[in-house]
């Protein structure tokens, strides 16, 4: 990836467009893959399946909050489809609860698993929210495959991307997050940049 010609990212269980991609995504081709048709994807798939979307179509993999949406099995599927998507100098780019981080902040401050431990714009969020899912968007929708179904901590991570043919990842933990970039080949300078992945 040499920052040169059009740039494409598969936003994976992004829901629908309106909410904005980071940054470093401004220029490029948003291509969203949803399971709900409801957002308008426009590929409505399970992300679990992605092994039957053609192959090296994707400079990058933007997944938000949606990995943990999987059980361990499956989510392993999940990050070998994002593999068999994504050019070989393509990334992907993995936001998740810390649960870690999770655990830490509710023993500390004494907090119970339904008092709210931050807000969002969609209200308050419970420590049971975190865990298990938003309870009121999976109450409001009926469907289950809002709930969580796995948890991650910054050791188990990039473990699991490691194991499912990462071998370059680059992670960090803050604000009850983990965000992971996973390479199969040694990052480009211009995804260093983007990225601000450390040299070398």
């Amino acid at each position: 990836m040499d920052g040169t010609g059009p740039k494409r990212v598969l936003n994976v269980g992004g829901n629908n467009k309106e909410t904005a991609l980071p940054p470093e995504y401004r220029g490029w081709t948003q291509i969203l893959l949803d399971i709900d048709a409801r957002g308008q994807p426009d590929i409505v798939c399970d992300a679990r399946e992605m092994l039957r979307l053609p192959a090296c179509e994707f400079d990058a993999v933007y997944c938000s909050h949606n990995l943990e949406h999987y059980y361990r099995h499956d989510a392993s599927k999940v990050l070998r489809g994002f593999l068999h998507v994504l050019k070989g100098d393509g990334f992907a780019h993995i936001r998740v609860p810390d649960l870690q981080q999770l655990m830490q902040f509710v023993v500390q401050n004494n907090i119970d698993i339904d008092d709210p431990i931050y807000r969002s714009a969609a209200g308050p969020i419970t420590a049971h929210d975190v865990i298990y899912g938003y309870n009121v968007e999976i109450e409001r929708s009926g469907n289950d495959f809002y709930a969580h179904k796995a948890g991650f901590t910054p050791k188990s991570l990039p473990a699991l991307l490691t194991r499912c043919g990462f071998p370059y990842v680059f992670s960090r933990s803050a604000n009850l997050e983990i965000v992971a970039t996973a390479f199969r080949n040694p990052p480009t300078e211009f995804a260093r940049n983007l990225l601000g992945l450390p040299a070398g």
